[in-house]
């Protein structure tokens, strides 16, 4: 699983280097393509590509013109590219991307179970700070035994 927060660089070139940790895991199960994409433009999500296939898959069965399946796949071909993790675990964030997210210099790198989050260390704390974890929050986790 990926879990966990660190904070990582990203190059001149618009490269994040995936911290260590992250990097031989996604290597190690999935090998080194990715999909790196975003929903809303604030940060980048970095998929391995099987992670990602498998999304894919799901949303097949929806119907071509299905309105939900439109808005996600627009959004996620807008910002979304395919890419390749390099020897030195460094992963080329579309130029669009990084723009619309803000990610340059350093970032915050979180796991998300399945796939990674890349965030502006500023925007991603102002985000914690908007949207506080409530009672209603403690619940639905406890609900799931959490």
């Amino acid at each position: 699983m990926l879990r966990g927060n660190y904070t990582a660089r990203m190059d001149s070139k618009g490269r994040l280097k995936v911290p260590t940790a992250f990097g031989r895991y996604i290597k190690d199960k999935y090998g080194t393509a990715v999909y790196v994409t975003s929903l809303t433009g604030d940060c980048a999500r970095i998929y391995p590509l099987p992670e990602w296939e498998s999304i894919e898959q799901r949303l097949n069965l929806l119907p071509s013109m299905d309105p939900a399946r439109r808005k996600f796949l627009d959004r996620t071909n807008y910002y979304g590219q395919q890419a390749e993790m390099d020897a030195q675990g460094r992963i080329l964030i579309h130029p669009l991307l990084r723009k619309a997210a803000g990610v340059m210099g350093d970032v915050a790198v979180l796991g998300y179970l399945t796939y990674l989050e890349v965030w502006e260390l500023e925007r991603f704390e102002q985000r914690l700070l908007s949207d506080p974890y409530t009672e209603e929050d403690e619940a639905a986790m406890a609900r799931l035994g959490i």
